[in-house]
């Protein structure tokens, strides 16, 4: 078993390899397989690990020094991180901050997340800019190349919001509108949202039938975030085909892309995604511009729009890709960053505002 500082190697699938040290949880062996993505943000380490959103997924923080503000216990966006590691320049083991009460690295090691400094991440992050994201492990130097390719030629899973969504539904009480609140891997922060606003919210499964939902007698129905690719739960595409037209929706992230596949668009995944704390969103009805909190890998196609009863309502001033979308008919609109993301940019908590005023 590895000891904190023994060289491990991040591996991908192309046959590169990046050496680094051991900050996080032991390893011996390959870890299980993921996809490799980056991060742009300077600061939400402790969010970013925790988001349900990176399921399977190993992060690398392009900024070289990571950790500095330490971990703390009210951050959390879900209880138990998903992710499958951390990629980093330099960990800070001195954290200080006055909410700090442990280190990244114990973060790490007490959630069994295995992580890799003394790598250079911005080299890193151009080759997978060039080369997009792909899967990858991490692995001791005692493992075999041959070894680690053999075993990244496996396909990967593909029940990611399966795995973490509730299995059962949960009421968080509040004296306004009843919200429920569909969880693909929904990040605290959204119900932090509803409950500042004193809605009563009942989080329900991800594969929850029209019929149980309506049971509640909600006033609005919101879509979460979560990973993995929209086209792997297409059984719930009727069921929010159904919903928008009994009641007000609004959709973040995961349930944006679900929102316009069920309403007829499609999606396709992004060369390697959106993900950082300051992506420009122009909102075409406003034409202003606001600074975005975004993590995904996916995006609706804006060809396949025009068919649909869905309208253009935002775009990304980065890459023209769909940011956000409305119904022509319903009360019923989507967005593909986090209007709810801490911390990071809050030009977008209006959004919430809006869900609130669809529902009077």
């Amino acid at each position: 078993m590895d000891i904190k500082g023994n060289t491990m190697r991040l591996w991908l699938e192309d046959g590169h390899s990046f050496e680094g040290q051991s900050v996080g949880a032991p390893i011996d062996k390959i870890t299980e397989m993921a996809e490799v993505v980056f991060n742009t943000s300077m600061t939400g380490y402790q969010e970013i690990i925790s988001d349900p959103s990176y399921c399977d997924q190993i992060v690398v923080m392009t900024y070289p020094l990571i950790g500095q503000y330490g971990v703390n216990k009210d951050d959390f966006e879900s209880m138990v991180p998903a992710l499958k590691g951390l990629i980093v320049h330099e960990i800070c083991e001195t954290p200080s901050n006055w909410r700090s009460e442990y280190s990244l690295s114990d973060l790490l090691v007490e959630y069994g997340i295995p992580a890799l400094q003394g790598i250079d991440t911005r080299e890193l992050t151009k080759y997978l800019r060039t080369k997009g994201s792909m899967k990858a492990a991490l692995a001791p130097d005692s493992v075999s190349k041959e070894e680690v390719m053999a075993y990244l030629k496996q396909p990967m899973r593909r029940d990611q919001i399966s795995r973490v969504s509730t299995k059962h539904s949960i009421h968080f009480p509040g004296e306004g509108k009843r919200v429920v609140l569909m969880d693909f891997g929904y990040k605290k922060n959204i119900l932090r949202n509803l409950l500042k606003r004193n809605c009563d919210v009942v989080v329900v499964p991800w594969d929850s039938d029209v019929q149980s939902i309506m049971k509640f007698k909600p006033s609005g129905i919101l879509l979460s975030n979560g990973p993995g690719d929209p086209k792997d739960v297409p059984s719930v595409l009727p069921v929010i085909r159904k919903l928008q037209e009994l009641t007000p929706m609004m959709a973040i992230c995961m349930g944006h892309q679900l929102f316009a596949l069920a309403n007829g668009a499609d999606t396709e995944k992004l060369k390697f995604g959106h993900r950082g704390a300051n992506h420009p969103v122009l909102d075409l009805k406003s034409d202003r511009t606001f600074i975005t909190s975004q993590n995904h890998s996916y995006a609706v196609r804006k060809d396949s729009i025009a068919a649909t009863p869905l309208e253009l309502t935002q775009i990304n001033l980065n890459d023209d890709s769909v940011e956000g979308l409305a119904h022509k008919e319903f009360p019923a609109f989507s967005v593909q960053y986090h209007p709810e993301a801490y911390p990071g940019p809050e030009d977008t908590q209006w959004l919430f505002d809006a869900f609130m005023q669809s529902m009077k």
